[in-house]
């Protein structure tokens, strides 16, 4: 049996290989949030999300548009999807209760004893998993449901069950052992064959003075040590081939509900993070996922669902269409909303290439085989090497791995050396970027670097800046102009020093920032 509800036609590797940047990643969108958002204090749940959502760069379009099918289904029924995982999370605990080491799984009856035990208790489990398919089935419309719910009604109907409780029965051994065997050179046995005891035909009376082969019978003694141990021994390898058999079956089964559990932790998660976003007022989409050679990346209110969620109002949301073109500049007011846009982007891009919904009214994104961050960092306190270098070894690495079809996210890189020599060095790096054909979303205060990509190439970039209002109140909101000489400065050393501002003009220096013209 196997739940496909990841995959159409395959199963969901837990311990598959992350993205090599996957703690920068983690850092930079502040990911943490997200998944233990997902989560609710799930352990599980949370580890699901995480590689999921790091792994998820690798799935093509045909199984994120399955995913999301899947998705709407849950999100319509989400107590049944939580039944389900409860229920593949009490099977998972269940083989743990019943867990022997390797010392005992050397004894065929302790094996067979171990497996019947198991059967049993997931005979239960199968059969309630029965009910729920039988009960629910009607509410789920998507293929992947519908192939899973297929499955289990095909597979544990009546007759299934009826089979697997008489040879429970039949493998207790109440009366007994029947076996056979040949003799080997020096008369030892060979060959060892459990045989299924012989039906009893008609009432007891005839049955009791029915005429009987004739049978040689030895009884031992009760101290008889060694023969109890020769004859356990004779019991053992008769069976053993069942006991081995019965294991396999019961492995089976824990496995099926291992991969339902991880599988459905994926969906718990994404029913989680709705509910948190949806009680919070905020909207959510599915979005529509392109082929990379589209270069496409347009989205109608766009928010950073990670902050939504440690917010108390709803956060603004940004328009944009950035489609065929490779850059897009983002400059504009200190605090006004740049590295939280930037955050919104790499995240709903992320979340839309695992199969989930993303943040946002409308979003629709080619796929990119890999997403980098170069976010500035803080000063090293080992003093291994200056803030440039730091940079410029991070950037070594991402051109390393970096391929036409990916995307990166700048957020004020190379701002640690003067304005001319770091708009240079950004200048040469996203032209270098842009003739292999990635993805750039850059946040910066270099302005030399933000006016000449205004002034010699306009057309093929998409520049957002953010607002500030005339009394220097942010609206956070992000919208299409040119970059401008001032970050307005002067906002900020306001807010740190209030009326000081006004008697440090009145001494006569240079005013802080200098002003739009």
């Amino acid at each position: 049996m196997k739940a496909h509800l990841l995959y159409p036609e395959r199963d969901f590797d837990l311990r598959g290989p992350l993205q090599w940047n996957e703690q920068a990643l983690t850092k930079d969108l502040a990911l943490d949030t997200l998944f233990s958002a997902m989560a609710r204090d799930d352990k599980f749940v949370f580890e699901v999300a995480r590689r999921l959502v790091l792994s998820g760069l690798d799935n093509a379009i045909g199984d994120i548009v399955y995913r999301q099918d899947v998705l709407r289904d849950c999100l319509k029924n989400p107590a049944v999807v939580r039944d389900l995982y409860g229920l593949a999370v009490q099977a998972v605990e269940e083989e743990k209760k019943h867990y022997m080491g390797s010392i005992l799984s050397g004894y065929p009856g302790t094996v067979l004893h171990r497996s019947i035990e198991m059967i049993e208790a997931f005979l239960g489990m199968l059969k309630r998993l029965s009910r729920i398919a039988g009960s629910s089935s009607g509410n789920f419309h998507s293929s992947g449901w519908g192939t899973f719910f297929a499955m289990v009604e095909r597979e544990l109907d009546a007759t299934y069950f009826a089979e697997v409780e008489c040879h429970l029965v039949q493998l207790k051994f109440r009366h007994g052992v029947l076996l056979s065997t040949g003799l080997d050179k020096g008369n030892k046995a060979r060959r060892y064959v459990l045989r299924r005891p012989p039906a009893q035909t008609g009432t007891w009376l005839t049955r009791l003075f029915a005429h009987k082969p004739p049978v040689y019978e030895f009884s031992l003694h009760p101290r008889d040590e060694s023969g109890a141990r020769a004859l356990s021994g004779v019991r053992d390898r008769g069976i053993a081939g069942v006991a081995s058999a019965l294991a396999q079956s019961a492995d089976h089964v824990c496995s099926f509900f291992s991969m339902l559990r991880a599988e459905l932790a994926f969906y718990v998660g994404c029913v989680n993070l709705h509910d948190q976003l949806t009680r919070k007022g905020e909207p959510t989409c599915f979005p529509a996922p392109v082929a990379a050679a589209e270069r496409r990346l347009s989205f109608q209110g766009l928010y950073d669902g990670c902050l939504a969620l440690n917010m108390t109002e709803r956060v603004v949301g940004t328009d944009a269409n950035a489609d065929r073109q490779n850059l897009v500049i983002v400059t504009g007011a200190n605090q006004g909303g740049k590295s939280t846009f930037l955050r919104s982007v790499g995240l709903a891009q992320l979340m839309m290439q695992c199969g989930m919904f993303v943040p946002a009214e409308a979003f629709r994104s080619s796929l990119y085989e890999r997403i980098f961050t170069h976010y500035k960092r803080e000063e090293d306190t080992a003093m291994k090497s200056g803030k440039l270098d730091e940079e410029l070894h991070r950037m070594s690495d991402i051109v390393d791995q970096v391929t036409p079809h990916s995307m990166i996210l700048f957020n004020e890189s190379f701002a640690a050396t003067n304005e001319r020599e770091g708009s240079e060095i950004s200048r040469q790096i996203l032209c270098a970027l842009i003739e292999k054909g990635v993805k750039i979303v850059c946040v910066t205060h270099l302005f030399e670097l933000a006016e000449r990509f205004w002034r010699t190439n306009r057309d093929n970039v998409l520049f957002l800046r953010a607002e500030r209002q005339v009394d220097g109140t942010r609206t956070f909101k992000l919208a299409e102009g040119g970059p401008l000489q001032t970050s307005f400065g002067e906002d900020l050393y306001r807010n740190v020093f209030g009326a000081g501002l006004q008697s440090a003009q009145t001494a006569g220096p240079a005013s802080v920032e200098a002003q739009p013209p």
